[in-house]
């Protein structure tokens, strides 16, 4: 997803004080640094976005879509490990499929019908894994580095846990405050390690937002179910501003993202740009070591 989040710079001290200041809220106090799940914070994502190039002729063009799984490990003591892996890109619908057919089903692909310059291929890329630099291991949570402990006493009251984030992105100096609390929220219930109460109010909050919705219980990709919360984001001023509509899976059993897509559209049409989908593989505790991700 396309986000406004600024990088993170002076808010490291900060996050320190805002997170202290979550505790005058009568939120938990700060637990165990070791917690007894397991000894890393993981998640694996499967991300997947349509190319914004054709492909083909300009008879029977042809969209593909790109594939990545990204994985991440966080130890309590702050130590984080990032890694991925390209799946390779394939046809996007069963038409495009015909016409890649129809196009002798190429493997591989430098220049977009207009004209651009890619490098695109339906084989699979090489396995990476590399540690978050020295004074970059900490917990990354709206423009701020916190420590366990402070992820810990993040607010557990919605309205309390909006605000903070709001405090949060003001202080970042966020152009579109509204769109920063949307996008960051969500990362709550799969990207850091907030407890169960912490991750409620998360999904209470969302609900609280300008266009938001439950429709119902729905099914990701991988089969599972969970409550539909969309999100529907009108397009702005600007010319060609798309709208913009969130629709995630959540299991509200454990609190937990299991997708999220985004839909972008522009003057009536779907916009490759402005869309994408997630899908949480896995999201937990888990005494794993860091590894690049395979295949499987």
């Amino acid at each position: 997803m396309t986000s406004t989040t600024t990088p993170i710079r002076r808010l490291i001290t900060l996050g320190v004080a805002l997170a202290a200041g979550a505790a005058l809220l009568g939120t938990p106090a700060a637990v165990a640094a070791t917690p007894s799940e397991g000894a890393y914070w993981h998640t694996r994502t499967l991300m997947t976005g349509t190319h914004p190039g054709r492909f083909g002729t300009r008879a029977h063009p042809y969209a593909l879509v790109e594939r990545f799984v990204g994985v991440r490990w966080n130890a309590p003591d702050g130590r984080a490990w990032f890694g991925g892996r390209l799946l390779g890109v394939r046809p996007k619908s069963a038409a495009d499929r015909k016409a890649w057919q129809r196009d002798g089903s190429p493997s591989t692909w430098s220049e977009s019908l207009d004209g651009k310059t890619v490098k695109l291929s339906t084989r699979p890329g090489r396995g990476s894994l590399s540690q978050a630099p020295k004074g970059r291991d900490q917990f990354e949570f709206a423009g701020q580095r916190l420590t366990y402990d402070e992820v810990q006493r993040l607010p557990a009251e919605p309205a309390q846990l909006k605000a903070w984030v709001m405090k949060a992105g003001q202080v970042g100096r966020e152009m579109d405050l509204p769109a920063w609390v949307e996008e960051t929220l969500p990362m709550l219930l799969h990207d850091i390690p907030a407890p169960k109460q912490v991750r409620a109010a998360a999904y209470q909050a969302l609900l609280s937002l300008p266009g938001a919705r439950v429709d119902g219980e729905a099914k990701d990709e991988l089969g599972r179910s969970g409550a539909a919360l969309m999100i529907d984001r009108p397009g702005g001023k600007a010319k060609r501003a798309p709208s913009i509509r969130v629709r995630m899976i959540v299991d509200t059993g454990r609190m937990v993202l299991l997708a999220q897509d985004q839909l972008g559209t522009s003057g009536g049409k779907a916009s490759a740009e402005w869309s994408d989908r997630k899908t949480l593989i896995e999201a937990g505790w888990t005494d794993a070591p860091p590894a690049a991700p395979a295949l499987s």
